[in-house]
């Protein structure tokens, strides 16, 4: 089978790869010569190559260019003329083997002919760099690839920052990686940031288990991008969007745990915080190839990154383009998809139940959180709202309607919540014994599997709803 072959390499190397794809006996052909990215994304969503090579400093190559190429089904050959850390980040930007510049044409050709079976998709482990000296070397203290025999280095899923201080200090004990939290709930403003922002609070001051020193805290991220508050509510200014900037970085391919450490100021002993954008209409700036590297990284930076979603799933941004669509829903769905627990939340009035049925059926319907576990929220639990006795009708009317049994109902606290975002502050640091702050304190608790209803959080969710 003849191996079709893509190149946007340029200068004087391009033309000796060339002469020796050509030359391989008939198994490869050089399909196309791309001047430049454009051409080359082009030439590959025609199906006219099944391997790319690329150099590193082809302009305007990122790690959506990479996504794009993979998923038309072309694996992507780097070749670096930098060194390690060039190849660092190909390998970041999803290149499937980078290969030194170097080197002799020889491993260009074995390396396409490796790659002539149809490969898996993007983000796939696996990579590896051939014949860069000093490149990646083995966490458990394998040679680089300039002494192994094969010169090929495999890259895990999760070395980056394992054992890394965030701040570039001394390297302590491996950290465990983090989890992921979404917080999503339907249209209406439910309370999403109210729980997402105390949530992480909460789930910072508990401990981590297996972590010598106590807990490495909490990461929030606002990933909203119709209505993010997260900055307001924490009393940080948005004029720079973390967000933004770790996409950016991300999609360079430079992001690490340090970078992303010095995007997320400490708002409170333990908590970071990466703010959202600051205009609805800078959504193009969060593109899921992206951000699904960000959640990755953010796991190495604390062990819990809890995620303030927005509230629409729609995935039909497609069907109004002839080209790649960009998707205004892409950071909640790749939240959503990177999340090992969703946190679903609703209110707690007649609308905001309704909603909160139809958003789960929706949630379910659309697969993109379907490995998560899920915890269902019901916000603003009042009697006014709800009648006598709020908590058995809201536990009736779902059970009944979405067939959940077990909702976490957090009361309606009003004068608590104000006086918090009145100081920019958690409920943990303004109101620390108010009913809102012992609710959410024990849906830390459930989130983290350790106990899930601490009397004193039953307790003030009775006197409050029937206050």
């Amino acid at each position: 089978m003849t191996v079709p072959v893509l190149s946007a390499l340029r200068g004087v190397r391009e033309s000796s790869v060339v002469t020796a794809l050509e030359g391989a006996g008939g198994r490869i052909s050089v399909t196309r010569r791309c001047a430049d990215l454009a051409e080359l994304l082009g030439a590959a969503a025609a199906g006219l190559g099944r391997v790319a090579l690329v150099p590193d400093d082809l302009p305007l190559l990122d790690r959506e260019a990479v996504v794009l190429l993979r998923e038309s089904g072309v694996r992507v050959v780097a070749l670096v003329d930098g060194g390690p850390r060039a190849t660092e980040r190909m390998l970041a930007l999803g290149a499937e083997v980078v290969v030194d510049a170097g080197a002799p044409v020889a491993d260009v050709v074995a390396t396409v002919l490796s790659l002539a079976d149809p490969g898996p998709g993007p983000g796939t482990a696996g990579v590896r760099a051939v014949g860069v000296a000093g490149a990646l070397p083995d966490p458990a203290g394998a040679p680089a690839a300039s002494d192994a025999g094969s010169g090929d280095v495999p890259v895990g899923d999760s070395t980056v920052g394992d054992g890394a201080a965030p701040d570039g200090g001394a390297e302590g004990p491996p950290v465990p990686p983090g989890r992921t939290v979404a917080v999503w709930g339907p249209t209406g403003a439910p309370g999403r940031t109210t729980v997402a922002v105390n949530l992480a609070a909460e789930l910072a001051a508990l401990p981590a288990p297996g972590v010598a020193g106590g807990a490495p805290g909490a990461l929030l991220v606002d990933a909203d991008t119709y209505g993010g508050t997260v900055a307001q509510v924490v009393g940080l200014l948005d004029e720079a969007p973390g967000i933004a900037a770790a996409a950016r970085a991300a999609g360079q391919g430079v992001l690490d745990v340090t970078a992303l450490a010095r995007l997320t100021p400490v708002v409170e002993p333990g908590l970071r915080v990466l703010t959202g954008i600051s205009r609805a209409d800078r959504w193009p700036e969060l593109p899921a190839s992206s951000l699904d590297l960000v959640w990755e990284t953010a796991r190495g930076l604390a062990q819990w990154v809890v995620v303030d979603c927005g509230f629409c799933l729609e995935q039909d941004e497609v069907l109004s383009y002839d080209t790649h669509a960009p998707r205004r829903n892409a950071a909640t769905l790749s939240a959503l998809a990177a999340a090992d627990v969703v946190v679903v939340v609703g209110g707690g009035d007649a609308v905001g139940m309704q909603r909160l049925v139809r958003g789960l059926s929706e949630l379910a319907d659309s697969g993109v959180a379907a490995l998560a576990r899920r915890v269902v929220v019901v916000n603003r639990v009042r009697a006014s709202a709800a009648g006598r006795r709020p908590e058995h009708a809201v536990r009736d009317a779902l059970a009944r309607y979405a067939g959940v049994d077990d909702p976490h109902l957090v009361p309606d606290d009003g004068p608590a919540v104000d006086a918090a975002l009145l100081r920019g502050a958690t409920l943990r640091e303004a109101s620390p014994r108010s009913p809102a702050q012992a609710s959410i304190a024990a849906l830390a608790a459930r989130v983290a599997g350790v106990q899930a209803h601490p009397p004193r959080a039953r307790r003030a969710l009775r006197s409050t709803v029937r206050g």
